[in-house]
């Protein structure tokens, strides 16, 4: 099982060796996008839902792919992991929403 963490110590863990630096970068079309501008009047309260499940699924792809790209650099764990995201404008017509998730893959010792 892998563990992800956003610490750069994990309590009681042995850190055997530090096998480098893995990103995993989430990229999502003007459909995405679309889909959420179309969903805007579901804000309640100030929150908007549908914005919120765009994030929440990017978050969940990139941690998913930081994991992959961590295994198979031989880790069991992913320590000091990073969240980002941005926006990368193509021309008038559209926007991609960029989520990027970093960490420094590691063995633990068991």
């Amino acid at each position: 099982m892998m563990l992800i963490s956003t610490t750069d110590v994990i309590q009681g863990a042995v850190v055997e060796s530090y096998l480098g630096i893995v990103t995993a970068e989430v990229v999502y079309g003007s459909n995405a996008l679309r889909d959420f501008f179309a969903g805007i009047r579901d804000i309640i309260g100030g929150r908007t839902a549908s914005y919120e499940r765009v994030f929440e699924r990017g978050q969940q792809d990139a941690i998913a792919e930081l994991e992959q790209r961590a295994e198979r650099l031989g880790a069991n764990a992913v320590i000091g992991v990073r969240m980002e995201t941005d926006t990368i404008n193509l021309d008038e017509t559209g926007v991609l929403l960029l989520i990027t998730a970093t960490g420094t893959a590691v063995k633990l010792a068991n």
